[in-house]
């Protein structure tokens, strides 16, 4: 699988780390406007909903600010150590309002799809997708995100989400073939109108 390029890959210059270890609110500041956009867009894809995307953004970001002094740099760059934040943020959401019915039942036969397939066609149309991903369940819709938007493996979308790779793969393979079913008939609306 290639990569995408993370919304997150916002290199974070070493004086403002600095100046943000000392304490200095600016450096905060400039560092909530590089990243609020992108804090806030994985968590509306996880959670679903508005209100939910902003709670995660300020509680990532207050815990950046707590927590400041406990990145090194070692283990990688700034920005994929706060996007791990966030994504735990988003997924402590999701578990606080897990309901029982919140996943697509693994029982449901379903044939297995090329988890390297990207989403339908369709995507292009970012409205149009965003209703379809709406409709999903909030754990299908996390796997789908995850995978395809954040480039994660399905060994670690199962460690993030304390669940198996193939529980991951089953839930991807699900939400792929819902997409499918939502978004294909409104292509084939879309080509109807066109050709009208």
């Amino acid at each position: 699988m290639t990569t995408r390029p993370s919304s997150f890959a916002i290199d974070v210059p070493d004086p403002l780390l600095a100046r943000m270890r000392l304490g200095e609110r600016a450096a905060f500041e400039q560092l909530y406007r590089h990243f609020e956009r992108p804090v806030y867009t994985l968590a509306l894809r996880i959670c679903g909903e508005r209100e939910q995307a902003v709670e995660v953004l300020q509680e990532t970001m207050l815990k950046v600010i707590g927590r400041i002094g406990d990145f090194r740099g070692g283990d990688g760059p700034f920005w994929g150590w706060l996007r791990q934040i966030a994504v735990n943020e988003s997924l402590m959401t999701l578990r606080r309002q897990r309901r029982s019915g919140d996943e697509l039942s693994q029982a449901d036969g379903v044939e297995p799809i090329d988890e390297h397939t990207p989403p339908p066609s369709a995507a292009a149309d970012a409205a149009l997708l965003q209703r379809a991903l709406e409709t999903l369940p909030a754990t299908t819709r996390t796997v789908l995100w995850l995978y395809h938007a954040e480039g994660y493996t399905h060994e670690e979308i199962a460690a993030l989400m304390e669940r198996t790779p193939s529980f991951s793969k089953s839930q991807l393979a699900r939400g792929i073939r819902r997409l499918r079913e939502q978004l294909e008939p409104a292509i084939v609306d879309l080509r109807e109108v066109a050709h009208a």
